[in-house]
């Protein structure tokens, strides 16, 4: 849950969006963004669940990978924090449609790196071994992860689109974001990392 509601690139874009362009353009984003993170499962779920119900040392290879890509991602984001700030809060007056909206968001989903860190790495430790089908297991996981994630990301949206003004004034509260993000990140793999020796 906590992968969810950290704010990484996806929470990130969809602030970006709610803070230049309102509430209804980050909620199209956010439809956008469950449905690739959601197809990002799929893939995920039905290449690496077969391998990971096969073999141990792939289970626990891509635990360690994924602990250790979280530390880097949380690190990266911390120190490129300023980066980008003051472009999230100045994209412009233009307003994009729902349907440009939904396909944009659709992609930061699916190309998502903390999206595929989770699916692939820290997933799996939730996945009962002993079952005969993983990649069920994954495929429902990969479903309930993205209903969550359509109602923590619209929060986010949401609020951004109600505050944006408020957050638009200054990109200092954007990298404040972000670096919260990034230690968090940081935890989850460590977490990660610990769990799998």
């Amino acid at each position: 849950m906590i992968i969810i509601l950290a704010p990484g690139p996806s929470v990130l874009f969809i602030i970006a969006r709610a803070i230049a362009w309102g509430r209804a353009t980050a909620i199209a984003s956010v439809a956008g963004n469950v449905t690739g993170a959601f197809t990002l499962s799929l893939a995920v779920a039905f290449g690496l669940g077969p391998i990971l119900q096969a073999s141990e040392l792939a289970f626990i290879g891509v635990q360690l990978l994924g602990g250790l890509y979280l530390i880097y991602l949380g690190l990266d984001a911390i120190r490129h924090s300023r980066i980008h700030a003051d472009d999230m809060v100045n994209q412009g007056d233009v307003r994009p449609s729902n349907l440009r909206s939904i396909k944009d968001g659709f992609w930061v989903g699916a190309l998502n790196p903390k999206g595929l860190v989770f699916f692939a790495a820290i997933l799996p430790q939730f996945v009962d071994k002993g079952s005969e089908n993983v990649t069920q297991q994954l495929v429902i996981m990969g479903a309930t992860f993205a209903i969550l994630a359509f109602f923590s990301d619209g929060t986010w949206g949401l609020l951004a689109g109600t505050v944006r003004n408020w957050l638009a004034t200054s990109p200092q509260r954007l990298v404040f974001m972000r670096r919260i993000g990034g230690l968090v990140m940081i935890t989850l793999g460590i977490f990660t990392l610990t769990s799998a020796l």
